[in-house]
């Protein structure tokens, strides 16, 4: 893919913006932060509307851990496309890492209403929820367990906020099909030897 792509690097800047996005990603995920800053800063010098390019950017200038501008860079890339979900969700991961809580849960009930079964977005609102209101957490996963039922670390999240609001079967019942899907999490077979103890 890498050898394909590069072929398209000498061809005009649409073409060479798409390419260098495509690379940049590449490298991205092959956890070359060098490479992939390249070829970002090559695809948006080529077409400095193209959100993917941006979005690119963005993730490589977050990965070397400058969050503020990051943010920039996604903000851009959603004033060319309003509908960029990818700069969406990771503006609300760089304001989630900024501690603008409120910054953040804009972007992820933003992306809610775009992507309604989102796994990810429901479990970013869940995780903004608890430092605001248990009882919406709550809400948030049961309606990510609902999209995704069988993920061990969901229900034992939920088992721990039943058992933080004092609800003790519902914590048991969480708990125990967390245990049912990964039996081997010592903070669950800790919990239920307590509770079979008490």
């Amino acid at each position: 893919a890498l050898e394909t792509l590069k072929m398209f690097e000498k061809k005009d800047s649409r073409v060479k913006s798409a390419a260098a996005t495509n690379l940049s990603f590449l490298y991205y995920l092959g956890n070359e932060l060098e490479q992939a800053t390249n070829y970002a800063d090559l695809a948006v010098n080529s077409d400095r509307y193209n959100p993917a390019a941006l979005t690119n950017k963005g993730n490589t200038v977050f990965a070397n851990g400058d969050c503020e501008k990051a943010a920039e860079f996604y903000k851009e890339a959603l004033r060319n496309d309003s509908l960029c979900t990818e700069a969406l969700y990771n503006l609300g991961l760089a304001y989630k890492k900024l501690n603008r809580i409120d910054d953040a849960l804009d972007c992820f009930l933003k992306l809610h209403a775009i992507l309604p079964n989102s796994a990810q977005v429901l479990y970013q609102l869940a995780s903004m929820y608890l430092f605001l209101d248990p009882n919406q957490a709550i809400e948030w996963l049961l309606q990510l367990i609902s999209v995704v039922p069988t993920d061990p670390h969901v229900l034992s999240k939920l088992g721990n906020l039943y058992d933080t609001e004092g609800d003790k079967s519902q914590a048991f019942h969480y708990y125990y099909e967390s245990y049912r899907y990964f039996p081997s999490n010592i903070e669950v077979i800790e919990w239920l030897g307590a509770y079979y103890i008490d």
